[in-house]
């Protein structure tokens, strides 16, 4: 099992055949493994309707050395951006979702609890309040930039997605950009009619507005093009309990017994000094991001708001751990964020507690150690299965400490901004969820 995809849930906005789209999920495997494989989705017949007439890497460009490295489109006035919504079908009409709003913020979580993923999962994604509120509202934010579809007759929500804004640097440059998220559409008819490229080209008419005019998101879909393409990962912690509600299976050749002794973690961290961040901890740990985030060819550009934001710990959110090597010398960090799955018709277990590894940083502790560490408190914490993306050095980890290849995978993008190759996901200094 792999984390569900609401970035793009909305097949509208890349329409397709399950065999076209069988074909994708077997093609994009090789596009993270190796430097030649970028070329290999030249080999894609799959038109895609609505990303062709968008400012991004196209399969026919991909090896051109010829196009320049940077923005696909020159940024224009604002004063040219069409200044009125872009239309809907008759019997809708757009609405901007306060998610300070007590109520707002409750309709948004049903809507999401209620349209993903589609009938019949038996584990479904359930992104909580607090969740989204961290998401959708970093400093800065734009209230604008959540936006909603209602039926105007009743006001029910029926279509969301979200931009929040961010500094993402490409290679030497830091650009301002919003990473796009929670695209999701009523799953009651609404599906493939049309509405999720209405909502993207809404979003991206509400940024250039802001005069931005790049953005990322991610999909587990083949779009053109991807910036890189990374595998999802996944170490048990209670083995016991995601067997008997179906999400795990013994592998051949082993018993239960055997299986929790295989994923068994010692009681408490080894590690010296390490301890959870508090906000006292915000300047150091901003500056051992920035400088370890330097190396990667596109990476999250950190200042102190967002690491309060984004990574001081909030219950049931984002959990973060750092090693003191004495009085204020932060050595290490890591970090990771929680999005539970609910079980569907278990009579003993409610919810999946998933943890998901986030930004992570070893200077003097080896990773395997650090995030030895970091599985074990996430067990402390109640987690039934860690994840983690094979970004950065994670993959220097993954393999000792256990964690199990999935059959997931996360394709990244950026809108208006041409690489000239893919990077690899240890080139990536960048997590979406």
């Amino acid at each position: 099992m792999e984390p569900s995809d609401v970035n793009a849930y909305d097949r509208a906005a890349d329409p397709g055949s399950k065999e076209e789209k069988s074909k994708q999920t077997v093609e994009a495997n090789p596009l993270a493994k190796d430097d030649t494989s970028v070329g290999r989705l030249q080999c894609y017949s799959k038109t895609h309707k609505f990303w062709e007439t968008q400012p991004v890497v196209q399969y026919k460009d991909i090896g051109d050395t010829s196009l320049p490295e940077g923005p696909i489109d020159p940024a224009t006035l604002v004063s040219e951006v069409k200044p009125e919504p872009y239309n809907l079908p008759g019997q809708f009409e757009w609405t901007t979702c306060d998610m300070k709003s007590d109520d707002t913020c409750a309709e948004v979580y049903k809507f999401f609890k209620e349209n993903y993923p589609d009938d019949g999962y038996q584990f479904m994604v359930e992104y909580s309040r607090e969740f989204l509120r961290w998401a959708l509202c970093p400093p800065g934010y734009h209230q604008s930039w959540h936006i909603g579809v209602r039926v105007k007759t009743s006001k029910k929500l029926v279509a969301f997605i979200s931009g929040v804004p961010s500094r993402i640097r490409v290679r030497a440059e830091v650009l301002k950009m919003p990473k796009i998220n929670l695209l999701c559409v009523h799953k009651k008819n609404l599906r493939s009619k049309g509405l999720a490229p209405v909502l993207i080209k809404e979003l991206t008419r509400r940024v250039h507005l802001q005069n931005i005019w790049q953005a990322a998101y991610t999909s587990l879909d083949v779009l053109p093009t991807p910036v890189t393409t990374c595998q999802y990962w996944v170490r048990m912690l209670k083995p016991k309990k995601l067997i008997d509600v179906g999400y795990s299976t013994l592998r051949e050749r082993m018993t239960l017994s055997m299986t929790v002794k295989l994923y068994k973690l010692p009681d408490a961290p080894i590690t010296p000094g390490f301890r959870e961040m508090d906000r006292r901890d915000v300047p150091a740990v901003t500056k051992l991001l920035r400088n370890y985030l330097r190396q990667f060819g596109v990476a999250t550009d950190f200042g102190e708001k967002d690491v309060e934001h984004w990574l001081l710990p909030r219950k049931d959110v984002v959990h973060s751990y750092l090693v003191e090597e004495t009085h204020d010398v932060i050595t290490d960090f890591c970090s990771f964020y929680t999005v539970p799955l609910t079980i569907v018709g278990n009579p003993k277990y409610k919810t999946v507690e998933c943890a998901y590894s986030y930004y992570n940083v070893a200077t003097k502790t080896s990773f395997p150690q650090l995030m030895n560490d970091a599985l074990i408190i996430s067990k402390q914490k109640g987690f039934d299965v860690f994840y983690a993306l094979d970004v950065m050095h994670n993959e220097s980890f993954l393999k000792e400490l256990k964690f199990d290849q999935g059959d997931g995978q996360m394709h990244y993008y950026l809108y208006n901004y041409r690489l000239r190759s893919a990077l690899k996901p240890s080139e990536l200094g960048l997590v979406l969820w």
